[in-house]
């Protein structure tokens, strides 16, 4: 029975040890607290402007709406902003961003359009013109056949790139390497673990045990984040933990068929799309 305990207990302790978010910075979270962040800029169901343009940025900045977007390179190691990892859904083209060069890919429409997939730095440029104070939350893109050397370069050139912006920023990422990564080389900067649920994850194809670890926040033993990314379902035990422990909560995706004000009392941040909420609610 003792045997038992101490297992018991161990096993607890791991755990713990593993969830247990970064130390609370309140001053570095204050330019992001209570405010609503337009997924890939403002836009509509209609895509008109299109997600990701320059025209759907300078809209949610001209509006006083924090920003969230995706950043990853294309084969030659531009660094854009693009949701997807496939170009198929918002292009006529077909295959993963990063196997086209930046020439062939800043040709493509965009969900028809006449815009065209930015650079980060003609994105952060056109926001920084519309609302220099637009807070901007950065995801970093990530995939598990992605190295380490090839992660470690991301985030530098996503970190050398938001040296510009004038206005707050904060990174995140679903890979708690990048988290990791993000932590070692610009431990002043405001961290995020963005996460699922373990349903999600088993729907998506993720095996059972890394799709434990993901949604479960295990990963946070890496990066030590400043804020949990949380999905729309409801929170786990160790997500409830995290914001126990003092981790800044922040909701993605929200959508017009939920519940906006519930989220926008219980979340310190909700990213938000195909709605126009107001800019800040606390």
């Amino acid at each position: 029975m003792k045997i038992l305990l101490c297992v018991i207990l161990l096993v607890a302790a791991l755990l713990l040890f593993a969830v247990w978010p970064g130390k609370r910075r309140d001053e570095l979270r204050l330019p992001f607290y209570g405010r609503n962040y337009a997924h890939r800029g403002l836009f509509g169901k209609d895509q008109c402007p299109p997600e990701n343009s320059l025209p759907a940025f300078a809209a949610a900045a001209q509006n006083g709406y924090g920003i969230e977007l995706d950043v990853q390179f294309t084969s030659d190691h531009r660094l854009v902003v693009f949701h997807d990892d496939t170009l198929d859904r918002m292009t006529p083209a077909k295959g993963f961003v990063h196997d086209m060069d930046w020439a062939h890919f800043s040709a493509l429409p965009l969900a028809g359009s006449e815009e065209h997939p930015p650079l980060f730095a003609d994105m952060l440029r056109t926001v920084a013109e519309a609302n220099p104070a637009t807070p901007l939350i950065v995801e970093i893109k990530s995939r598990s056949e992605y190295s380490q050397t090839y992660l470690e370069e991301l985030c530098r050139a996503t970190l050398a790139e938001l040296k510009t912006y004038p206005g707050p920023y904060c990174l995140e990422s679903f890979d708690p390497r990048v988290v990791g990564i993000v932590r070692r080389q610009a431990p002043e900067v405001l961290r995020g673990q963005l996460a699922d649920s373990y349903q999600s994850y088993r729907r998506i194809g993720v095996k059972a045990v890394p799709a434990f670890v993901f949604s479960h926040c295990l990963g946070n033993v890496l990066g030590r984040p400043d804020f949990i990314a949380w999905c729309p379902d409801e929170r786990n035990w160790a997500v409830r933990l995290c914001a126990a422990l003092g981790a800044m909560m922040v909701m993605w995706t929200a959508l017009p068929e939920h519940d906006t004000e519930k989220l926008e009392k219980d979340y310190d941040g909700v990213i938000f799309q195909w709605y126009a909420p107001k800019p800040k609610y606390k």
